[in-house]
């Protein structure tokens, strides 16, 4: 049998659109992914954070790294594609200031992007993904109508529709009306094979980096985004690991996968740096023009800069032989005088507590140090102490 009489076999005209496993023996088509593990073809993607954490900067660079076919933030651009970049909080003027701080912080010249990116302010006149009438009925808005044509006509391949609650108006915290407004859009995602990202912002209360379900509202959308990734400030005990004063900590945020239920979660965290980006559009009237914001990736100092083996080895000599009551030292926070960190900091005084503690923490993530129960001799119980593997110790 032929691939294309297999094909006809395998589609015939039945409700459900079954097939025959046992005869779908023809290749199967990789996932189109566009940009790193972001935006893929067909499915819906979003970034969620907190105001003021550079959302729609960051993905303003993305959309100009796949316009351009550029990585400008570290990730793989897998398909140079046509761009859809719609606000729907700005209007013209200032979604022009965040493309052209982009395009000078980033080298972008208006070349490279002609014909590729498309921004778009359309405010209330394009309508809403979905709405409720007056008799509390729900329907389907013209927005999807302007979408499905404007992708079309320019053969979009990426739509950043910024941010979600600006595109319906439904009850963001019902379920049932969440998930018309993301069915909708996941139907133009399939039929269009566009990728459509949809910038959202979380819920009130503590940062925590990577819990997708901390987006505000209904959990329906988070259940419909099959990629969702979350923006989050640099925390004042992550600047204290990094060295770094409260300027500097306010200026940087962390991305995690959230959800990346299509494609291995990015192992580690990502930094990126909000820079301000002078415009040089200076008038008479306003002599200094405009600092508009936009990101650049940043990466942590290693905590381990400045060390050397032979010191590195004679701390773990001292962890592995505990304290002289025969107490073992230990990597907890109420750890007292047990403290593993402070035998690093005897021998290293220039790095704060927090760097010692992260370079506790990163010998237990390797293995080179590992808990262990022990028989405390002065608090006669068992306690959790440190030991050493011996076969991961640094070489010089």
């Amino acid at each position: 049998m032929s691939d294309e009489e297999r094909i006809v076999h395998l589609e015939p005209k039945r409700p459900l659109g079954e097939w025959n496993a046992g005869q779908d023996t023809g290749p199967i088509p990789p996932r189109q992914w566009i940009l790193g593990n972001t935006f893929a073809r067909g499915y819906l993607s979003s970034l969620q954070g907190s105001g003021g954490t550079g959302k729609s900067a960051l993905r303003c660079v993305q959309a100009l790294s796949v316009a351009t076919g550029r990585s400008l933030v570290g990730e793989h651009v897998f398909e140079r594609t046509r761009v859809l970049l719609v606000s729907f909080e700005d209007d013209r003027d200032e979604a022009r200031r965040r493309v052209r701080a982009a395009l000078v912080h980033h080298g972008v010249s208006f070349a490279d992007v002609d014909g590729w990116l498309f921004p778009a302010t359309p405010g209330m006149a394009a309508g809403k993904i979905a709405e409720v009438t007056d008799t509390g009925a729900l329907k389907i808005g013209t927005l999807v109508g302007f979408l499905r044509e404007t992708i079309g006509r320019l053969d979009v391949g990426l739509a950043i529709l910024d941010p979600l609650v600006k595109t319906h108006a439904v009850n963001e915290n019902s379920n049932q009306q969440i998930d018309t407004v993301a069915s909708a859009l996941a139907q133009i995602a399939a039929d269009l094979n566009v990728a459509i990202d949809l910038p959202h912002h979380v819920a009130k209360g503590a940062p925590d980096p990577g819990n997708s379900d901390r987006g505000r509202g209904a959990s329906a959308f988070r259940d419909a985004a099959r990629i969702v990734h979350t923006l989050t400030a640099m925390s004042p005990e992550e600047a204290a690991t990094f060295n770094l004063g409260e300027t500097e900590r306010r200026a940087l945020v962390r991305l995690d996968s959230g959800k990346v239920n299509i494609a291995p979660p990015a192992a580690a965290v990502r930094w990126f740096k909000l820079v301000g980006v002078d415009l040089g559009n200076t008038t008479e009237t306003y002599p200094n023009g405009d600092n508009v914001q936009t990101v650049e990736t940043w990466t942590p100092p290693d905590v381990f800069l400045g060390t050397d083996s032979l010191t590195l080895n004679k701390i773990l000599t001292t962890i592995a032989a505990g304290l002289p009551n025969g107490q073992r030292y230990s990597d907890a926070s109420a750890a007292g005088n047990r403290a593993a960190w402070k035998v690093i900091q005897e021998s290293y005084a220039d790095k704060s507590v927090a760097q010692c503690r992260e370079m506790v923490r990163c010998w237990l993530r390797t293995g080179l140090l590992f808990r262990e129960q022990y028989d405390d001799p002065v608090e006669r119980k068992k306690r959790s102490g440190l030991r050493v593997n011996a076969a991961k110790r640094p070489t010089p």
